[in-house]
């Protein structure tokens, strides 16, 4: 796999944690692990897409398909990472 999805995936993944901590108030844990929670995210959640065949492709042809996939998938992979560690610990701390 090329670098340049890779880092496509990780860039939108921080992105999508950090806009999961703005809309989920309750549950951030602040910018700093907001981000890296995305990035973490966005990494898997762009390599299970990739491996499923919706997100870049093996080969990482930079066509606009695969560049929209690379964003959405590390996008909502860092989100949904975000805010299932930011419910874990907001229910730990009941």
């Amino acid at each position: 796999m090329s670098l340049v999805p890779l880092l496509i995936q990780l860039v939108s993944g921080a992105v999508g944690g950090n806009l999961a901590g703005s809309v989920m108030k309750n549950s951030s844990l602040g910018t700093l692990w907001n981000s890296v929670l995305g990035i973490v995210g966005g990494g898997l959640g762009g390599q299970l897409l990739g491996l499923i065949g919706i997100a870049a492709a093996p080969s990482g042809s930079l066509d606009l398909g695969s560049i929209i996939g690379s964003i959405a998938g590390g996008g909502v992979g860092g989100g949904v990472l975000m805010a299932i560690v930011g419910a874990i610990r907001k229910s730990m701390a009941k």
